[in-house]
């Protein structure tokens, strides 16, 4: 251990150059595919949201592992893409409801209570935010913009926390969630956050005021933290360490975009509410 009761640098960063790669690749992709748009940006949404809601499922089944019933909301999440993309978002919740319904009622029928009470509230959630983001992608002016500077903000907090909790330490944020996290890392995500929504600000909008992109940005640093710690205490209280393995270096999909549910449906609450579906545009 070092002096200031952290270890060395070697086993903090252990494995740094497997997450670099895993994110690097899923990034691109996913930056791509954004980009695309139309049924290209709804494909990567969905199949993200029905990745995210088969972990979900496997989680909170006690340990008993994902079962037949799993495949109803991850189907639901892809079929809702579409009705949302095609339709409205309005059908797309519509689908994404029927889906989950579906599943409640096999659940039930199946003696899993608790299961159908953790599936519905997973779904809302998981599908609550893919449908936000495909509303910003699609539905407010620069939706690519708009969508690409919430994944920068993000990816700034994460990558802010990360390094500032493993090199500077300290009390921890909530040790009986997430013992490695540590106000220094909260800190320094927000601080990365408002620095890199800045510098988006100035590459890509420079008519937009560096204090509100700033302001926005913050905000959804911390809302990106809240929704890590909340999948932190799920996985707690079902005493599991990873959603999945299909991200080295990261776990699963849900362990991977756990920030980034909680951030796009929160800027889709403010989006909606705002009444002109446009952000900071």
């Amino acid at each position: 251990m070092s002096a200031a009761g952290q270890p060395p640098p070697s086993r903090r960063f252990a494995d740094l150059r497997t997450r670099i790669l895993s994110a690097a690749a899923a990034a691109a992709a996913g930056i791509t595919l954004l980009y695309l748009g139309g049924y290209w940006t709804v494909a990567l949404v969905a199949v993200a949201c029905g990745a995210m809601a088969w972990e979900w499922r496997s989680v909170t089944l006690h340990g008993g592992g994902p079962c037949s019933v799993s495949a109803v909301p991850m189907v639901g999440a892809v079929a809702a893409g579409v009705a949302a993309y095609i339709w409205s978002v309005q059908m797309g919740f519509a689908v994404l409801s029927l889906g989950l319904a579906v599943a409640a009622v096999l659940d039930l029928a199946a003696n899993r209570r608790a299961a159908a009470g953790w599936s519905l509230l997973g779904g809302l959630y998981l599908g609550g935010a893919g449908l936000a983001l495909l509303s910003l992608r699609f539905g407010v002016d620069h939706g690519f913009r708009t969508a690409l500077w919430l994944l920068v903000a993000v990816a700034a907090a994460d990558i802010g926390g990360y390094f500032a909790g493993r090199m500077i330490g300290g009390p921890k944020l909530w040790p009986r969630v997430s013992p490695k996290k540590t106000w220094a890392g909260s800190v320094g995500g927000v601080t990365l956050a408002v620095l890199s929504g800045a510098l988006f600000g100035w590459a890509f909008i420079p008519a937009t005021g560096v204090a509100t992109i700033c302001a926005a940005s913050a905000g959804v640093a911390v809302v990106s933290q809240a929704g890590d710690l909340a999948e932190s205490a799920l996985k707690r209280h079902f005493d599991v360490k990873d959603a999945g393995n299909i991200l080295p270096g990261h776990g699963g999909a849900l362990d991977r975009f756990d920030g980034l549910i909680a951030a796009a449906i929160a800027v889709g609450l403010v989006t909606w509410l705002r009444g002109d579906w446009v952000f900071i545009w």
